[in-house]
């Protein structure tokens, strides 16, 4: 996994795991070439967004110019060798931090609704240049809803990645 955040400076190191940092986009650049002439073939994104940008609905998930697709295509840009996974899920979009939309009213997430956007995230994300999408919020139908908009949208080779898969592997390990 690389976190990415927005700016220019320094690495903001993460004190929960020891020895990784969120990295701006230059950086994770310089990164990713590191991790790629290491025999490391794939790298999972994910952002950390300013808390300004977070909304109820997180809507900053759909603009085409939020953090993750410009790293996305930035690093495809740069390091076209390397693999990119990118995490749908709306917790770093949303001022709650639910994977989905919620509702206070009943104390309870959207389904539908959100699937609809993780669909549309993945969609944006492939335009970017994502190989992989991995949802991650656990809303039912959403591996079949965002297989029929990537073919829909001509992204056929675009790749999901069940979540759990990420978790057993070495990205957590």
């Amino acid at each position: 996994p690389v976190f990415v955040i927005d700016g220019d400076g320094d690495p903001e190191p993460i004190e929960s795991m020891p020895g990784i940092a969120r990295l701006t986009i230059p950086l994770l650049v310089e990164e990713c070439r590191q991790l790629l002439a290491l025999g490391i073939p794939a790298v999972a994104l994910f952002p950390k967004l300013d808390d300004g940008l977070k909304t109820d609905d997180g809507r900053e998930a759909l603009n085409p110019g939020t953090l993750v697709l410009r790293a996305i295509r930035a690093l495809k840009a740069a390091v076209p060798e390397i693999a990119v996974i990118t995490d749908l899920a709306l917790d770093p979009y949303t001022v709650h931090g639910h994977d989905g939309l919620f509702d206070a009213r009943v104390g309870d997430l959207i389904n539908d609704a959100t699937v609809e956007i993780l669909a549309e995230m993945a969609v944006l994300a492939a335009e970017a240049g994502a190989d992989f999408v991995a949802p991650s919020d656990m809303m039912d139908g959403r591996v079949g809803a965002i297989r029929v908009a990537l073919d829909d949208n001509g992204f056929e080779q675009t790749s999901i990645m069940a979540y759990s898969a990420k978790f057993a592997s070495a990205f957590y390990g």
